[in-house]
């Protein structure tokens, strides 16, 4: 293939990064003459992530869309600049192919590729495709998915799996994860995360069942991400409860973490999902609870369905997240998101029976078959 570049588009979040991360792993090692350059917000997370793993990224003006006059003014001037910024940096880089991965910032990269004629490859990453997404399918050469879009179902032509980056999967044994994130052995581990940014409603919910549910955390020490949070008392929550934990505000390793693991309570992005499941860890997953349409849901639904895994809603205070009040709960949750979550820790058998349930299900590599496709249409 002659020189040039394909181009991952998409950021704010660490579930948009991520997946970019693990298709450019891929495309180097099935195209390696070719550059991978990542067009994302200017959001710090982004820079984060991209400059931890080294990569080539371009920070594109982008906001998200709005109804309202100011915000909508500002929407259209960054668009704008955005559509600038990514015609000049697409024509520098001799762009093949832009690999669209959701967020407000594909919509100028999109426009752009389009005026220079550079194939699109829009790789959906949600149940419930978001507005940039459904923009953006209109424009693409091909439409693939990660996970199944019910309220959309012929959204995509193909759905894929969602690509998950090799430092996000476990590669050494449970043991040596644990030493090497400064846990002991000899006890079960529980991960709580909230994902890149971080649960406050989860870190709460925690600090609650340590001080009425400790019994419940015998011979269990906790991995504990709490994102942007104070950590002194969430730490304080945990040592005067006389329960070990290690809590730290984000882990890159997350391979480490996942490897460690017994039993996780976690966000249910589809990233996040992605990962306790190709990990093989049992996990209560709570969605985000500030979106109007709870679509993180239908990102662990099929696994709940299976009984591979728990959905519980979020109800964000932690009372009520730690007591079912019956009456909050869809018809088919009987359980209060701590309920769910003390009933695995305590119920060692159908832990047990979770995990080797996951351990037997097939495994594809979304990220390389991503990465395939977008080398095709770059040798077109």
């Amino acid at each position: 293939m002659s020189a040039g570049s394909i181009v991952l588009a998409g950021g704010g979040t660490g579930g948009h990064i991520a997946p970019g991360i693990a298709i450019a792993e891929r495309l180097a090692d099935i195209a390696p003459a070719i550059q991978r350059v990542f067009a994302c917000s200017s959001r710090t997370v982004d820079a984060t992530m991209l400059q931890h793993v080294g990569a080539d990224f371009v920070a594109i003006p982008a906001e998200g869309l709005s109804a309202h006059p100011l915000k909508l003014l500002r929407f259209a001037r960054s668009f704008l600049a955005g559509r600038s910024a990514a015609r000049q940096m697409l024509a520098q880089r001799n762009a093949r192919v832009v690999v669209a991965l959701g967020g407000y910032v594909t919509g100028p990269v999109v426009m752009a590729a389009r005026e220079l004629d550079v194939p699109i490859l829009l790789v959906n990453l949600d149940a419930t495709p978001g507005k940039a997404n459904r923009w953006v399918a209109k424009r693409a050469t091909r439409v693939l998915t990660a996970c199944p879009t019910p309220s959309l179902p012929n959204f995509a032509e193909r759905m894929v799996g969602m690509p998950v980056r090799r430092v996000a999967i476990a590669s050494i044994s449970r043991e040596m994860c644990r030493t090497q994130l400064g846990l002991e052995k000899g006890f079960h581990t529980l991960l709580v995360t909230g994902a890149s940014q971080g649960a406050a409603s989860l870190n709460d919910l925690m600090r609650r069942l340590l001080r009425f549910e400790r019994s419940a955390f015998s011979g269990w020490q906790v991995l504990h991400l709490v994102g942007n949070a104070d950590r002194a008392p969430i730490e304080a929550a945990y040592r005067e409860a006389g329960v070990r934990a290690n809590v730290v505000p984000f882990l890159h390793e997350m391979g480490l973490a996942w490897g460690a693991a017994d039993l996780s309570l976690s966000r249910a992005g589809a990233n996040s999902v992605a990962e306790a499941v190709l990990n093989n860890v049992p996990t209560v997953f709570a969605p985000y609870p500030y979106h109007a349409d709870l679509h993180q849901k239908w990102n662990a639904k099929p696994y709940h369905d299976e009984s591979l895994a728990v959905l519980c809603d979020d109800l964000i205070d932690a009372e009520k997240n730690h007591r079912n009040d019956g009456a909050a709960h869809s018809a088919n949750q009987t359980q209060s998101l701590g309920g769910a979550l003390i009933s695995l820790m305590t119920d060692h058998a159908r832990r047990n029976a979770m995990h080797n349930a996951l351990c037997a299900r097939a495994r594809d590599d979304a990220a390389l078959e991503i990465a395939r496709a977008a080398v095709a249409l770059a040798q077109h």
